[in-house]
């Protein structure tokens, strides 16, 4: 039966590697003296001197993989020292605090407090166009507002809107029934 032993090189290599990995095994399993030894050493904080000889507050180094469970009572001290400066809102109350009060505008002295007229109404947009009917008699007129024809007489209403009150041999009275507001339309003008 053959173990692989035969090149006697190649079993010294593997021979050595074991015998580190064993080595490492028990190194890491076994919590080694000088590991534990050393964070103590390191982890005491060096006092800083000033230039006056006195001794100023511990540097703070803090050592990330230190496993020491000793308290550290220069650290805590170094944190007592530190006083909160807050903005004087308590974070505990539940009540809001006291709001800002609103500026108030300033009126001019110019300005009357009585609100402007308002505007006029639009112009109708109605055009004379024309006469029918007898010289002496009830007159029609005819009223033109864009492409739209109307033949009306005094009481008809035009465009849905407005109402002829009054022909006259110049000019035309018509009321627009939704505002109240009467126009007069000249007779010749067209």
């Amino acid at each position: 039966m053959k173990l692989g032993t035969e090149n006697k090189k190649k079993t010294m290599i593997a021979g050595g590697l074991l015998l580190i990995a064993v080595f490492l095994l028990i190194r890491a399993f076994s919590g080694g003296g000088e590991e534990a030894s050393a964070p103590t050493q390191s982890t005491a904080a060096p006092v800083a001197v000033g230039s006056k000889g006195k001794a100023r507050k511990p540097a703070r180094t803090l050592l990330a993989h230190s496993l020491d469970p000793t308290l550290r009572f220069d650290l805590l001290k170094s944190s007592e020292d530190i006083t909160y400066k807050g903005n004087g809102r308590n974070i505990f109350s539940s009540q809001a605090p006291p709001p800002e009060p609103i500026p108030q505008p300033v009126k001019s002295p110019m300005i009357p407090d009585t609100p402007p007229p308002p505007p006029p109404p639009p112009p109708s947009g109605l055009k004379f166009y024309g006469y029918a009917g007898p010289k002496n008699g009830g007159k029609k007129v005819f009223l033109i507002k864009g492409e739209d024809i109307f033949l009306a007489k005094e009481g008809d209403i035009v465009d849905r809107r407005y109402k002829i009150v009054r022909v006259g041999t110049t000019s035309v009275e018509v009321q627009d029934v939704l505002t109240n507001h009467t126009e007069t339309i000249p007779l010749g003008a067209g």
